[in-house]
């Protein structure tokens, strides 16, 4: 199937349960569990989320795989897997922050960062309306505009986005090494949604991004966002992105980030 078809399938349901997400929200919201420790949460609205997500795509690409946040993963038989997180900043979306995503991408290969092949993705924020969008080869838009990586820009000019682990242990390094970080760029953004930061660094809002311990759903949608809108990303070195690290920007920028961390431990 042609990448453009594909992306409109996961834009179609990214909007629909983005719809959802936020009537849900509206409704009121509660932990309905926790996951890898007590400040990693889950809502009900994710599952439900993530199970219309699912049946959509069933109905629409019933041989395809799917890999998502709350309900794990089903293979496939044509090659292709959708890539699922029904609402990435779970926590914003707890606290009512308007800064949330439904973030659905569909890969080519098995289901793993280190080696897939992101053919389409869609990022939406309910709260806001935005939809990013990207296909390979195709290039990165918010709504009908294309978008663009930020001009490259001194480590000292830029602005900077992370996000912090659920566990406690490794948020105490993580916080250390931002305290460190900090006197060497313009300032720090930690806005609480991998795949929306992914999107702003699309969309020149912010000039890069690194985090540690990052899903493959966290990431899907957003990295190839990212780079067909001009960034690189990447790992450790020359690895992939992965949940040893992620770090994105205009190449330039990612260089002189990935050394200052470096540097400064991790």
């Amino acid at each position: 199937m042609p990448h453009d078809e594909l992306l409109t399938i996961a834009k179609t349901i990214a909007l629909q349960a983005g719809e959802l997400a936020r009537k849900r929200r509206t409704e009121g919201i509660e932990v309905a569990a926790t996951k890898s420790s007590p400040v990693d949460v889950v809502t009900a609205a994710d599952h439900e989320t993530e199970a219309l997500i699912r049946s959509l795509l069933a109905d629409a690409r019933p041989d395809d795989g799917f890999f998502g946040e709350e309900s794990g993963a089903e293979k496939g038989t044509s090659g292709l897997t959708w890539i699922v997180d029904p609402i990435d900043g779970t926590v914003n979306y707890l606290y009512g922050i308007p800064h949330y995503a439904v973030s659905i991408a569909v890969v080519e290969g098995e289901p793993d960062p280190l080696t897939w092949n992101a053919l389409a993705g869609a990022v939406v924020n309910p709260a806001t309306k935005e939809l990013f969008t990207a296909t390979l080869g195709g290039g990165a838009h918010l709504g009908g505009a294309d978008i663009r990586v930020g001009d490259a820009v001194e480590l000292s000019q830029a602005l900077v986005a992370t996000g912090f682990s659920y566990d406690a242990a490794t948020r105490g390094e993580q916080g250390a090494l931002i305290a460190g970080l900090l006197s060497r760029v313009r300032d720090i953004r930690r806005m609480g949604t991998a795949s929306l930061d992914l999107c702003a660094v699309a969309s020149g809002r912010c000039n890069a991004y690194f985090e540690r311990s990052l899903s493959p759903w966290d990431h899907a949608a957003g990295v190839l966002i990212a780079r067909e809108a001009g960034a690189m990303v990447k790992g450790r070195g020359d690895e992939a992105p992965s949940r040893n690290l992620l770090v994105a920007g205009h190449p330039t920028v990612v260089a002189e980030l990935e050394s200052a961390i470096r540097l400064l431990g991790l």
